[in-house]
Protein backbone atom coordinates (compact mmCIF):
# COMPACT_ATOMS: atom_id res chain seq x y z
CA UNK A 1 0.00 0.00 0.00
CA UNK A 2 2.78 2.28 0.81
CA UNK A 3 4.50 1.74 -2.19
CA UNK A 4 0.95 2.56 -4.32
CA UNK A 5 0.25 5.51 -2.35
CA UNK A 6 3.64 7.03 -2.81
CA UNK A 7 3.23 6.37 -6.77
CA UNK A 8 0.35 8.13 -6.46
CA UNK A 9 2.29 10.81 -4.47
CA UNK A 10 5.21 11.27 -7.57
CA UNK A 11 2.42 10.58 -10.20
CA UNK A 12 -0.02 13.55 -8.34
CA UNK A 13 3.71 16.11 -7.81
CA UNK A 14 4.37 15.15 -11.91
CA UNK A 15 0.74 16.37 -12.85
CA UNK A 16 0.72 19.47 -11.25
CA UNK A 17 4.35 20.22 -12.22
CA UNK A 18 2.69 20.56 -15.58
CA UNK A 19 0.47 22.94 -14.73
CA UNK A 20 2.84 24.53 -13.01
CA UNK A 21 4.84 24.91 -16.49
CA UNK A 22 1.29 26.53 -17.96
CA UNK A 23 1.25 29.16 -14.94
CA UNK A 24 5.31 29.72 -15.57
CA UNK A 25 5.04 30.12 -19.02
CA UNK A 26 1.37 32.13 -19.38
CA UNK A 27 1.66 34.85 -16.37
CA UNK A 28 4.87 36.93 -17.41
CA UNK A 29 2.87 37.49 -20.84
CA UNK A 30 -0.32 37.99 -19.00
CA UNK A 31 -2.32 35.08 -20.53
CA UNK A 32 -5.23 33.15 -19.10
CA UNK A 33 -3.83 30.16 -17.26
CA UNK A 34 -7.29 28.12 -18.30
CA UNK A 35 -8.21 29.37 -21.90
CA UNK A 36 -7.03 28.39 -24.41
CA UNK A 37 -6.00 24.67 -23.52
CA UNK A 38 -2.16 23.55 -23.68
CA UNK A 39 -0.98 24.53 -27.45
CA UNK A 40 2.58 24.64 -28.87
CA UNK A 41 4.08 27.75 -28.56
CA UNK A 42 5.70 28.12 -31.80
CA UNK A 43 2.95 27.22 -34.55
CA UNK A 44 -0.37 27.18 -31.77
CA UNK A 45 -1.16 23.61 -32.82
CA UNK A 46 -3.33 22.23 -29.92
CA UNK A 47 -1.41 19.44 -27.76
CA UNK A 48 -3.31 16.18 -27.40
CA UNK A 49 -3.83 14.51 -23.75
CA UNK A 50 -1.78 11.77 -25.40
CA UNK A 51 1.41 14.43 -26.58
CA UNK A 52 0.91 16.12 -22.50
CA UNK A 53 1.69 13.39 -19.91
CA UNK A 54 4.17 14.71 -17.81
CA UNK A 55 8.10 13.75 -18.43
CA UNK A 56 7.01 10.97 -20.81
CA UNK A 57 5.86 13.22 -23.87
CA UNK A 58 8.77 14.55 -23.81
CA UNK A 59 10.71 11.57 -24.06
CA UNK A 60 8.65 9.91 -27.06
CA UNK A 61 7.99 13.13 -28.58
CA UNK A 62 12.05 13.23 -28.77
CA UNK A 63 11.94 16.69 -27.24
CA UNK A 64 10.21 18.20 -30.20
CA UNK A 65 6.50 19.10 -31.34
CA UNK A 66 4.62 16.26 -33.00
CA UNK A 67 3.30 18.93 -35.88
CA UNK A 68 6.16 21.77 -36.45
CA UNK A 69 9.24 19.86 -34.95
CA UNK A 70 10.20 22.99 -33.09
CA UNK A 71 12.52 21.49 -30.18
CA UNK A 72 10.87 22.01 -26.59
CA UNK A 73 12.36 23.63 -23.95
CA UNK A 74 13.95 21.02 -21.66
CA UNK A 75 12.19 23.31 -18.50
CA UNK A 76 9.28 21.64 -19.19
CA UNK A 77 10.01 18.07 -18.05
CA UNK A 78 12.49 19.04 -15.31
CA UNK A 79 9.74 20.95 -13.63
CA UNK A 80 7.62 18.01 -13.67
CA UNK A 81 10.35 15.63 -12.36
CA UNK A 82 11.58 18.35 -9.54
CA UNK A 83 7.96 18.47 -8.21
CA UNK A 84 7.27 14.90 -8.50
CA UNK A 85 9.92 14.15 -6.49
CA UNK A 86 9.87 17.13 -4.16
CA UNK A 87 5.80 15.27 -3.72
CA UNK A 88 7.30 11.98 -3.20
CA UNK A 89 9.91 13.19 -0.60
CA UNK A 90 7.02 15.04 1.46
CA UNK A 91 4.74 12.38 1.00
CA UNK A 92 7.45 9.94 2.53
CA UNK A 93 7.32 12.04 5.42
CA UNK A 94 4.01 12.64 6.24
CA UNK A 95 2.20 10.26 4.86
CA UNK A 96 -1.66 10.59 3.21
CA UNK A 97 -2.11 14.01 5.31
CA UNK A 98 -3.46 17.46 5.61
CA UNK A 99 -0.02 18.22 6.05
CA UNK A 100 0.98 16.70 3.13
CA UNK A 101 -1.28 18.53 0.59
CA UNK A 102 0.05 22.26 2.98
CA UNK A 103 3.39 21.50 2.37
CA UNK A 104 3.43 20.46 -1.23
CA UNK A 105 1.70 23.38 -2.33
CA UNK A 106 4.40 25.51 -0.38
CA UNK A 107 7.07 23.70 -2.85
CA UNK A 108 5.00 23.95 -6.10
CA UNK A 109 4.32 27.50 -5.33
CA UNK A 110 8.18 28.25 -4.55
CA UNK A 111 9.57 26.69 -7.56
CA UNK A 112 6.61 28.96 -9.42
CA UNK A 113 7.70 32.02 -7.77
CA UNK A 114 11.84 31.10 -8.80
CA UNK A 115 10.99 30.87 -12.72
CA UNK A 116 8.93 33.63 -13.23
CA UNK A 117 11.23 35.91 -10.64
CA UNK A 118 14.10 34.01 -12.81
CA UNK A 119 11.88 35.52 -16.15
CA UNK A 120 10.59 38.73 -15.50
CA UNK A 121 11.30 39.94 -11.93
CA UNK A 122 8.10 40.31 -10.28
CA UNK A 123 6.68 37.78 -7.20
CA UNK A 124 3.03 37.50 -7.95
CA UNK A 125 1.09 38.62 -4.72
CA UNK A 126 -1.38 35.95 -6.07
CA UNK A 127 1.24 33.29 -5.00
CA UNK A 128 3.30 34.74 -2.38
CA UNK A 129 0.62 36.30 -0.09
CA UNK A 130 -1.24 32.73 0.08
CA UNK A 131 1.77 31.18 1.08
CA UNK A 132 1.62 33.21 4.06
CA UNK A 133 -1.23 32.13 5.02
CA UNK A 134 -0.36 28.53 4.48
CA UNK A 135 2.58 28.30 6.32
CA UNK A 136 0.54 29.64 9.24
CA UNK A 137 -1.82 27.12 8.49
CA UNK A 138 0.77 24.50 8.82
CA UNK A 139 1.94 26.20 11.95
CA UNK A 140 -1.42 26.55 13.38
CA UNK A 141 -2.56 22.52 12.89
CA UNK A 142 0.85 21.47 14.57
CA UNK A 143 1.48 19.71 11.26
CA UNK A 144 4.37 17.42 11.88
CA UNK A 145 6.32 17.22 8.36
CA UNK A 146 7.87 20.72 8.69
CA UNK A 147 9.09 19.41 12.03
CA UNK A 148 10.47 16.41 11.08
CA UNK A 149 12.32 17.93 8.23
CA UNK A 150 13.81 21.00 9.99
CA UNK A 151 14.29 19.23 12.93
CA UNK A 152 12.29 21.90 15.29
CA UNK A 153 9.22 22.67 16.48
CA UNK A 154 7.38 25.12 14.69
CA UNK A 155 4.61 26.35 16.33
CA UNK A 156 1.70 29.45 15.74
CA UNK A 157 4.06 31.94 17.78
CA UNK A 158 6.79 31.06 15.84
CA UNK A 159 5.13 31.05 12.34
CA UNK A 160 3.79 34.47 12.80
CA UNK A 161 7.28 35.91 14.01
CA UNK A 162 8.80 34.61 11.28
CA UNK A 163 6.34 35.93 8.76
CA UNK A 164 6.70 39.68 10.06
CA UNK A 165 10.46 39.30 11.14
CA UNK A 166 10.79 38.14 7.52
CA UNK A 167 9.01 41.36 5.98
CA UNK A 168 10.43 43.56 8.51
CA UNK A 169 14.10 42.62 7.78
CA UNK A 170 13.82 42.91 3.80
CA UNK A 171 11.98 46.23 4.42
CA UNK A 172 15.03 48.04 6.67
CA UNK A 173 17.45 46.63 3.79
CA UNK A 174 15.42 47.81 1.24
CA UNK A 175 14.73 51.21 2.32
CA UNK A 176 18.53 51.35 3.78
CA UNK A 177 19.75 50.78 0.51
CA UNK A 178 17.26 53.27 -1.42
CA UNK A 179 18.55 55.98 0.81
CA UNK A 180 21.94 55.17 0.34
CA UNK A 181 22.17 54.47 -3.48
CA UNK A 182 18.91 56.77 -4.12
CA UNK A 183 17.86 53.94 -6.60
CA UNK A 184 15.65 50.97 -5.77
CA UNK A 185 17.39 47.87 -4.63
CA UNK A 186 15.28 45.39 -4.26
CA UNK A 187 11.40 44.94 -4.73
CA UNK A 188 8.47 44.66 -2.35
CA UNK A 189 7.66 41.07 -4.01
CA UNK A 190 10.98 39.82 -2.68
CA UNK A 191 9.50 41.32 1.09
CA UNK A 192 6.60 38.97 0.70
CA UNK A 193 8.48 35.95 -0.44
CA UNK A 194 10.67 36.49 2.93
CA UNK A 195 7.64 36.79 4.81
CA UNK A 196 5.99 33.74 3.35
CA UNK A 197 9.68 31.57 4.21
CA UNK A 198 9.26 32.69 7.38
CA UNK A 199 5.34 31.78 8.08
CA UNK A 200 6.59 28.35 6.89
CA UNK A 201 9.82 27.94 8.45
CA UNK A 202 9.17 29.96 11.44
CA UNK A 203 11.86 32.37 12.90
CA UNK A 204 14.31 30.48 14.02
CA UNK A 205 15.16 29.69 10.25
CA UNK A 206 14.28 33.01 8.95
CA UNK A 207 17.72 34.84 8.96
CA UNK A 208 19.57 31.17 7.24
CA UNK A 209 17.48 31.28 4.78
CA UNK A 210 19.16 35.01 4.12
CA UNK A 211 22.21 33.92 4.67
CA UNK A 212 21.77 30.93 2.17
CA UNK A 213 20.45 33.38 -0.39
CA UNK A 214 22.63 36.19 0.21
CA UNK A 215 25.51 33.84 -0.24
CA UNK A 216 24.43 32.30 -3.53
CA UNK A 217 23.46 35.86 -4.99
CA UNK A 218 26.71 36.67 -4.32
CA UNK A 219 28.62 34.58 -5.90
CA UNK A 220 25.95 34.27 -9.16
CA UNK A 221 25.98 38.21 -8.73
CA UNK A 222 30.08 38.18 -8.97
CA UNK A 223 29.80 35.86 -11.92
CA UNK A 224 27.36 37.95 -13.95
CA UNK A 225 29.11 41.61 -12.96
CA UNK A 226 32.58 40.15 -14.37
CA UNK A 227 31.10 39.42 -18.04
CA UNK A 228 28.67 42.54 -17.95
CA UNK A 229 29.05 46.00 -18.91
CA UNK A 230 26.71 46.98 -16.06
CA UNK A 231 29.27 45.36 -13.63
CA UNK A 232 28.31 45.26 -9.84
CA UNK A 233 25.31 47.44 -10.84
CA UNK A 234 23.55 44.23 -12.53
CA UNK A 235 20.25 43.53 -11.79
CA UNK A 236 19.56 40.05 -9.75
CA UNK A 237 16.25 38.39 -9.33
CA UNK A 238 16.37 38.12 -5.73
CA UNK A 239 13.58 35.81 -5.19
CA UNK A 240 15.22 33.17 -7.17
CA UNK A 241 18.00 32.79 -4.44
CA UNK A 242 15.04 32.82 -1.95
CA UNK A 243 13.29 30.18 -3.26
CA UNK A 244 16.36 27.65 -3.67
CA UNK A 245 16.96 28.69 0.12
CA UNK A 246 13.58 27.68 1.20
CA UNK A 247 13.84 24.16 -0.58
CA UNK A 248 17.22 23.86 0.80
CA UNK A 249 16.14 24.27 4.52
CA UNK A 250 12.88 22.60 4.15
CA UNK A 251 14.46 18.67 2.58
CA UNK A 252 18.06 19.55 3.99
CA UNK A 253 17.66 21.16 6.84
CA UNK A 254 17.31 18.35 9.44
CA UNK A 255 20.57 17.23 8.05
CA UNK A 256 22.25 20.68 8.15
CA UNK A 257 21.50 21.01 11.89
CA UNK A 258 23.37 18.25 12.86
CA UNK A 259 26.45 19.11 11.22
CA UNK A 260 26.04 22.88 12.50
CA UNK A 261 23.63 23.41 15.25
CA UNK A 262 23.81 27.16 15.33
CA UNK A 263 21.72 27.14 11.98
CA UNK A 264 19.09 26.99 13.54
CA UNK A 265 18.29 30.13 15.91
CA UNK A 266 16.99 30.08 19.37
CA UNK A 267 18.04 26.32 19.81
Amino acid sequence: MLTLLSFFAFALGAIVGSFLNVVIYRYPREESIVFPGSHCPHCNAAIGWYDNIPILSYIVLGARCRRCKAPISPRYPLVELANALFYLAIFLQTGPTVAFLLVAAIVSMTIALIYIDADIQILPDVIDLPGIAIGIAIAALGAMPVDAMLSTASTLRDSIIGAAAGAGVLIVIAESYKLIRRVEGMGYGDVKMLAMIGAVVGWRWLFTSVLFASIAGAAVGLAAAARSRAGLRTALPFGVFLGFALLVILFFGAILVQWLPTLRWGG
